[in-house]
């Protein structure tokens, strides 16, 4: 599907953070980029992009864009950029005469909420705006946010009935998510040369007194990231949905991941892959096991604050790709591979710590214990989670996760009370337990 997108305007509120507002980063990526990855992601398939302030260096940006996601992106020109946001759509009126995705280069979004536009049939003359119903929702700015009152049409569809920033009696609020036919450019230059309204809000009011604008109701994230105020939401609101991930352990969702997140939100400025994140947290944890094999209680201390936080820091390679869209499916596999050589090799330094003080045959085969179980608990991981994720789907509440976070933080906690055989013992039987109550569920589907 083709996708409209407008990026002519100055963006004069975000001025101190940069002087053209499509290529401001936000935790390291553009906000044109963002908006044209979620779109991507949606369902899109080919871009036009509006450009006017900047216009040269915007356009060189989404060159490049272009070859690094190999797919097409055409600039249109608006040399009254400073105008209303209506004249940059009347921009393409020469190229988009088919249903058209219409968005707003400083609008981020969850890609559901233009998906849901992407399978929508249009009648004749019709558009549609995802309308967000939440009117309590914090990431809105109450004084700067268009409005738009939604009630049912003679179908029992949702129709917006008026639209205006103004607006005193309102169910909703805009989200620059349209879907869009050739008529808005009609309903554009009527507004115009009727009212001299340039607004796009004018044009989608002249159609909804002709009941021809579908409202798509939805709760979901989206944010206009118009000011710096609305800058730090944005940020912020990004940051929390890396919190969401449905296979974190305890530790991971309440410990690991909050302090995670705020490193993260620092690496993505830089120019540190997750790779080397992942290599990174890896060393830590060997020199970790090094400490542990080294002996003595400092020794053992030091290198169990370690193990935690490598733990801790092997979650920021996950959140950098996700923030920077730079997951792959060997980045996963290769953080998984250092993982299982991490746990390996942090078992068999405690191992090694206690047969330092005594040779003890029972201390050698919990510790091989231990380290099977932990390996095993890997293997059967992405069966049960895929397992869990349908049963979540299906309504059942998820319970808790034994994992890797949880196996780091005992090791931690072993070496902080220097309680290791104790932990070495509970490693051994919890981790080949829930193996075996893994294998039982996969069993019984």
């Amino acid at each position: 599907m083709k996708c409209l997108i407008l990026a002519a305007g100055k963006g004069s509120r975000l001025q101190q953070r940069g002087d053209s507002k499509p290529l401001i980063p936000i935790l390291g990526i553009p906000l044109i980029e963002r908006v044209i990855r979620a779109a991507l992601e949606a369902g899109a398939d080919e871009f036009y992009v509006v450009i006017g302030y900047q216009g040269e260096r915007v356009c060189n940006f989404l060159r490049r864009l272009a070859d690094r996601l190999a797919i097409p992106i055409t600039p249109l020109v608006n040399d009254d950029w400073d105008k209303e946001n209506g004249v940059s759509v009347l921009a393409a009126r020469d190229v988009l005469h088919e249903p058209f995705l219409l968005l707003m280069a400083d609008h981020l979004f969850d890609p559901n909420l233009v998906r849901a536009l992407t399978t929508l049939t249009l009648g004749d003359g019709e558009i549609a705006l995802v309308v967000d119903g939440n009117t309590r929702n914090p990431l809105i700015d109450m004084e700067d946010v268009t409005r738009v009152k939604v009630q049912d049409g003679p179908t029992k569809n949702k129709e917006i009935r008026s639209i205006g920033k103004g607006l005193a009696d309102f169910t909703g609020f805009d989200t620059g998510i349209f879907l869009c036919c050739p008529a808005i450019f009609s309903a554009l230059e009527q507004s115009i040369a009727k009212d001299g309204d340039t607004t796009l809000s004018g044009a989608v009011q002249a159609l909804a007194a002709e009941g021809h604008v579908k409202a798509i109701p939805t709760d979901g994230f989206w944010i206009d990231v118009d000011d710096p105020a609305a800058f730090k939401k944005a940020e912020q609101a990004l940051l929390n949905r890396l919190r969401d991930k449905p296979n974190d352990g305890p530790v991971a969702r309440y410990l690991n991941r909050p302090i995670s997140v705020r490193i993260s939100r620092h690496l993505v400025k830089g120019n540190v892959t997750p790779n080397q994140i992942s290599l990174f947290s890896f060393l830590c944890s060997l020199l970790a096991a090094g400490l542990f094999a080294l002996g003595g209680y400092p020794a053992l201390l030091l290198g169990g604050v370690l193990a935690q936080f490598a733990s801790i820091i092997d979650g920021c390679d996950g959140e950098v790709a996700r923030l920077k869209y730079q997951s792959s499916d060997f980045g996963g596999w290769f953080d998984a591979v250092l993982d299982r050589y991490a746990d390996a090799f942090l078992l068999f330094g405690l191992t090694w710590h206690l047969l330092a003080l005594e040779v003890n045959g029972w201390v050698l085969f919990t510790g091989f214990m231990a380290i099977i179980g932990s390996f095993m608990l890997s293997y059967t991981a992405d069966k049960y989670d895929n397992l869990l994720r349908d049963r979540i789907i299906a309504g059942a509440k998820p319970g808790l996760r034994m994992g890797r976070d949880v196996r780091v933080f005992l090791i931690f906690l072993g070496a902080a009370a220097n309680l290791v055989l104790p932990v070495l013992v509970v490693i051994a039987v919890v981790m080949n337990l829930e193996t075996l109550r893994r294998v039982r569920i996969a069993l019984n589907g």
